[in-house]
């Protein structure tokens, strides 16, 4: 489901709907800052929370994978624990990347594998005494800000910098998941993604709400060997904001014939893929998506279809490093 479009804009008055819906999203927000006010398992090693305010994708999952890098560059023995979303199991489990599939286990647990010791826990806490019990050293917790099973050392709030936090508004009056001011007062860092420009105008329309640091950083394609420009390509990708992806590839060089935005996680059934197939073959283009999406494919279509991956690039990790040490690493 695409976000309506009343939920974006932090600057206009708000609309009909979100003034309509604003008693709703008062009423959300008091349930989640109820529900987080619990307390949650202390965990005997180091916690560190990788989440978001607005609802959608915002880049969690390369952050999780840049921490990951960095802990492990320091020595110690990270495991990530995350939900599992769009899986059928609720462990905990550890991820097997040889033998588990999306649909058991979820696409982003399936990346993270790859990476670090990966465990799906629809219970967090679970999830998070099996990681110990195994030998991590440190947890990352991905996604679960809202959550209050776990307690946590140190919360990230990962923001897409272009987005913000919308209207500004609690869900289904807006994006949000929390009331901005409730959610930063449980973050140790912000992490602000996008160009260099669209982190400015973050800064300047919600820099006052920020008590923490502000770090930022960049999705940066990985470069593959591919000459881009001379591609013609039909591109899928369902994540939280489709057109970012579009809009890489099209800052590579690619042509894109047609850009098919599908839902975050949805399921790419072996009709659509055939109808894709087939659209590609009759214009003489290639398939191509994101990581995330190319572990949800259907066996039969995996060698038929690029995958382009992107990894974030901090701009300056002096504040995450600060972070960190603040919590023993």
């Amino acid at each position: 489901m695409r976000p309506p479009s009343f939920w974006q804009n932090p600057v206009a008055s708000p609309g009909l709907w979100a003034r309509l819906l604003a008693p709703l999203g008062w009423v959300y927000g008091a349930v989640t800052a109820r529900r987080v006010a619990k307390a949650g398992y202390k965990a005997r090693v180091p916690v560190i929370c990788i989440g978001n305010i607005s609802v959608g994708g915002v880049g969690k999952t390369p952050t999780a994978m840049a921490l990951v890098e960095l802990l492990m560059a320091r020595g110690q023995k990270v495991h990530v624990v995350s939900r599992g979303y769009g899986g059928q199991m609720s462990g905990p489990v550890q991820v097997d990347i040889n033998c588990h599939s999306a649909a058991e286990v979820g696409d982003e647990p399936l990346l993270l594998a790859a990476f670090a010791p990966t465990w799906v826990a629809k219970d967090r806490a679970a999830g998070v005494r099996a990681a110990e019990n195994a030998g991590a050293e440190v947890i990352l917790l991905d996604d679960g800000f809202q959550n209050p099973s776990v307690m946590k050392d140190l919360s990230i709030v990962v923001v897409d910098a272009e987005q913000g936090f919308g209207n500004g508004r609690c869900l289904p009056a807006g994006p949000l998941r929390e009331p901005v001011s409730a959610g930063l007062s449980r973050a140790g860092l912000v992490l602000a993604i996008g160009a260099p420009a669209a982190v400015a105008g973050f800064q300047d329309q919600w820099g006052t709400h920020l008590h923490q640091p502000l770090i930022s950083g960049q999705l940066q394609p990985i470069e593959m060997g591919i000459d881009w420009t001379s591609e013609r390509v039909i591109a899928f990708a369902g994540i939280g904001r489709p057109e970012k992806f579009f809009a890489t590839l099209r800052g590579l060089g690619a042509t894109v014939l047609r850009a098919e935005a599908l839902d975050d996680h949805q399921p790419l059934s072996d009709g659509l893929m055939r109808r894709l197939l087939a659209e590609a073959m009759q214009t003489g283009a290639q398939l191509v998506t994101t990581e995330k999406d190319a572990a949800r494919l259907p066996a039969a279509f995996r060698s038929q279809v690029l995958t382009l991956p992107v990894r974030l690039h901090l701009q300056d990790a002096t504040a995450l490093d600060a972070a960190l040490g603040g919590i023993g690493l």
